[in-house]
């Protein structure tokens, strides 16, 4: 069936942009989140782990992260991953748990956020554009082999084009919305 060359797809486009979403829950609004730290890689028993599976993260105001490690012999390895993430955040260790207070936002510093934004929506959108070409490559070869017609490989490519901007769309307005809730002081 020529239409089963989108839908089987589909999966691709939507796993690109939740990817896309993921990537920009870690970028800094103002507002602490756990999504800042959770992924932050941390050197513990050996081996490098995600800071979430190794502590509970909780936000007890809007300005700060608290990171209340599992086992406390590793809160001087929490500390160090979060350094080394290179996330601007400056952590401290008290007592059982590393605070991590978060600076007010400067123009400058929003403003760097938001190409590091842009830089992760183009990534998005040539992830989009490789599953288009993915899916173009297949419905070519379809033809080729004598699948199916000309008539629906042109039909096919046309509803492809539009698959891939609505898509593209999609990721603008993440982006939008992104970039809104970065300049919201």
């Amino acid at each position: 069936m020529p239409t089963d060359f989108l839908s089987q797809h589909s999966s691709e486009f939507q796993d690109v942009v939740d990817f896309l979403k993921l990537d920009l829950s870690s970028l800094r609004t103002g507002r602490a989140t756990p999504a800042l730290v959770e992924n932050v890689m941390v050197e513990a028993y050996g081996t490098r782990t995600t800071l979430v599976g190794l502590a509970s993260i909780t936000i007890p105001d809007s300005r700060t992260i608290v990171v209340e490690p599992w086992d406390k012999g590793i809160i001087k390895d929490i500390e160090k991953g979060i350094q080394e993430a290179k996330l601007g955040l400056n952590p401290v260790v008290q007592g059982k748990v590393v605070r991590i207070s978060l600076p007010q936002l400067t123009e400058e510093s929003r403003k760097d956020l938001i190409k590091v934004m842009g830089e992760k929506l183009e990534q998005a959108r040539i992830a989009v554009r490789g599953v288009r070409d993915a899916v173009k490559t297949e419905v070519l070869k379809a033809e080729k082999d004598k699948e199916i017609s000309e008539d629906d490989k042109y039909r096919l490519l046309e509803q492809l084009d539009k698959v891939a901007a609505g898509w593209n769309d999609k990721i603008k307005k993440i982006g939008e919305d992104k970039e809104k809730e970065i300049m919201t002081i």
